[in-house]
C-alpha cells in the first residue's frame, strides 16, 4: 500500500468522484440492468484469500473488475467503493438495508442483546441508551484519565532496543476502558471482582491474537451462543463481569459515579425500563471488545506510518512542542485523519439489501449482502490524489466527507464510540510526540495481518526509542 509519487499542495488532496446513480430499485427496474461482475475464483479460494489477504484482493479485483464486483457462490458479498454507493446505504431506511453485524462472527461472543449486534427497533433502543456516556461533557472528563493511563506506561519503555507498540497501546487502552466503563481506576486488589474482570479481559485479548483464535472463530460461526474453548473463556469473563455488575447496582453512590456502566445502570427506555444484568453484560463486552483493540491498533498504525514518513513525523513533532495548543492540536488531528484513512483497523462494512438495489450501472437482487470496502474508498485517486502516500497535509484545508472517510461507519450505525475513541488517539499521540523520539526498527513497511474483523500492523508496529 505504498508507492513513490510527486508532492501535491493542500488544495489539491482531496476531491470529489463523478456521480454514480444508487438506491433501492423496483424488481422491473432491476431486471433492464446487469448484475455486477464476478471475480474469476472459486468460491473456496476467494473466501480463502479475502481472509488471509484482503488488501491486494480488493485492490486487484477492483483494478480488473472496476468499483463494483461480487464474490462466487450463493449469498456471497457484492463489495463497492464509490461514495455515492456508500451514501444511499449509509441512509437507507433500516428495514430496506439492515447491517450485517447482525451476522457478525462476533455475535455469539458478544451476545444479542449488544447495539453492535442488535438490528432495527432493538439497536435503536440500545443506541438510545448508550448515547449520553459517549458525548460532550462525559468525553472531556475521560482526558485527563487518558493522559495518566499514557504517561504512566510511557514511563516503563525500554530505551534503545526493539518492541513492538501494539501491546503497549492496549496496556494502555486497558487502562482506560477499565477507569471510564467500569470505574476502576488504577491496580485493583488481587482477588476483588475488579482485579478479576481486569485479568480476564486481559487475558481474553491476548488469546484473540494467538493462531488457534481463526479456527475458534469459525466453530463459532452462525452460533447464537459461544461453544468449545471460546465458551470457556467467556466464563472466567462473565464472572468477575456479573459481580462488579451486582456490586455497583447496590452501590449507594451510583448516582453520583460518572464510569459508563453507572450511567447505563441509571438509564432507561421511553417506556421506563431499565437494562438486565444481561443487557448490561454484552453491552459492556462490546465496549470492551470494540473499544479496546480497534484503538490501540490505529495508534500503532498511526506510529507505524509515522517512523517511515520522516516529513510526516517531524511536522507532528515540531507542532507539539512548540507549546502553541492550537497549533499542537491541528497536527494532531490532521494526523489522525490520515492514520485512519490510510490504515483503518477495520477494513470492511456491510449491509443486506432486502429489496433490489441500484449500485451504478448494476442492479443487485433482494437479500445480497452488499460490503463497502473501506479501504478501496478510503485510496480512490478521484477523492485522494496520491492515495497511497501518508501526508497529514492533505487535511489542513479540509474536513472528513461523510462517504468518503468512513473509519467509524456511518448513518445509524455509526461507532458510537467514536469521539471517545478520537479523544483517546489525540491525548495519547500527542503525549508520545512530546515526549518520545521513535524510529523503525526496520525500514521496510509492516504489512497488514487480519484478525477476526480487524486489520492490525503484521509485527505490532516494532519500533527502536532514543530519547
Amino acid at each position: 500500500m505504498d508507492a513513490p509519487s510527486a508532492v501535491l499542495t493542500p488544495r489539491e488532496l482531496v476531491g470529489e468522484a463523478p456521480p454514480s446513480p444508487a438506491g433501492p430499485l423496483s424488481e422491473q427496474e432491476a431486471r433492464g440492468l446487469p448484475a455486477p461482475p464476478e471475480i474469476p475464483l472459486s468460491a473456496r479460494l476467494q473466501v480463502l484469500r479475502f481472509n488471509q489477504r484482503q488488501i491486494q484482493f480488493v485492490f486487484r479485483a477492483r483494478r480488473e473488475l472496476g468499483e463494483v464486483f461480487r464474490m462466487r457462490g450463493d449469498g456471497s458479498p457484492v463489495i463497492t467503493s464509490h461514495p455515492d454507493h456508500v451514501q444511499s446505504l449509509f441512509t437507507a431506511k433500516p428495514e430496506q438495508a439492515p447491517s450485517l453485524t447482525g451476522e457478525s462472527p462476533l455475535r455469539p461472543i458478544v451476545g444479542p442483546n449488544s447495539v453492535l449486534t442488535a438490528v432495527g427497533p432493538r439497536h435503536m433502543r440500545q443506541r438510545r441508551l448508550l448515547l449520553p456516556p459517549f458525548h460532550g461533557e462525559a468525553i472531556e472528563r475521560y482526558a485527563e484519565m487518558i493522559a495518566g493511563a499514557a504517561d504512566r506506561e510511557i514511563d516503563g519503555w525500554p530505551v534503545g532496543r526493539p518492541f513492538a507498540l501494539a501491546p503497549r497501546m492496549q496496556a494502555i487502552t486497558l487502562d482506560v476502558i477499565m477507569a471510564g466503563i467500569f470505574g476502576i481506576e488504577g491496580r485493583p486488589r488481587r482477588g476483588t471482582p475488579e482485579h478479576g474482570l481486569r485479568q480476564a479481559t486481559k487475558w481474553l485479548i491476548t488469546a484473540s491474537t494467538l493462531p488457534a483464535a481463526q479456527l475458534v472463530e469459525l466453530m463459532n460461526i452462525g452460533r447464537e451462543e459461544a461453544v468449545g474453548i471460546a465458551k470457556a473463556g467467556l466464563a472466567m469473563l462473565d464472572r468477575p463481569t456479573y459481580q462488579v455488575i451486582r456490586a455497583r447496582r447496590a452501590a449507594a453512590d451510583l448516582e453520583d459515579r460518572r464510569d459508563i456502566l453507572s450511567l447505563l445502570l441509571q438509564a432507561r427506555t421511553e417506556a421506563g425500563e431499565e437494562l438486565s444484568d444481561r443487557e448490561l453484560r454484552d453491552e459492556l463486552l462490546t465496549l470492551v471488545l470494540a473499544g479496546h483493540e480497534t484503538t490501540a491498533n490505529q495508534l500503532a498504525w498511526t506510529w507505524e506510518r509515522l517512523v517511515r514518513t520522516p516529513a510526516a513525523y517531524e511536522r507532528l513533532r515540531e507542532a507539539v512542542r512548540t507549546g502553541d495548543a492550537e497549533t499542537s492540536a491541528a497536527a494532531v488531528e490532521t494526523t489522525i485523519l490520515e492514520s485512519m484513512r490510510s490504515r483503518p483497523v477495520i477494513p470492511i462494512i456491510g449491509r443486506r439489501v432486502m429489496v433490489p438495489w441500484r449500485l451504478g450501472e448494476y442492479a443487485v437482487p433482494a437479500d445480497t449482502p452488499v460490503t463497502m470496502s473501506i479501504l478501496l474508498v478510503h485510496h480512490r485517486e478521484d477523492v485522494y490524489p496520491d492515495p497511497y502516500a501518508f501526508r497529514p497535509e492533505r487535511w489542513d484545508d479540509n474536513k472528513p466527507g461523510t462517504y468518503t472517510w468512513i473509519p467509524f461507519g456511518g448513518g445509524v450505525r455509526r461507532c458510537l464510540g467514536a469521539a471517545l475513541a478520537m479523544a483517546e488517539q489525540r491525548v495519547v499521540l500527542e503525549h508520545m510526540a512530546q515526549r518520545l523520539d521513535l524510529e523503525a526498527d526496520d525500514p521496510a513497511p509492516e504489512h497488514a495481518t487480519h484478525r477476526n474483523v480487524t486489520m492490525i500492523p503484521s509485527r505490532g508496529a516494532r519500533v527502536i526509542r532514543r530519547r
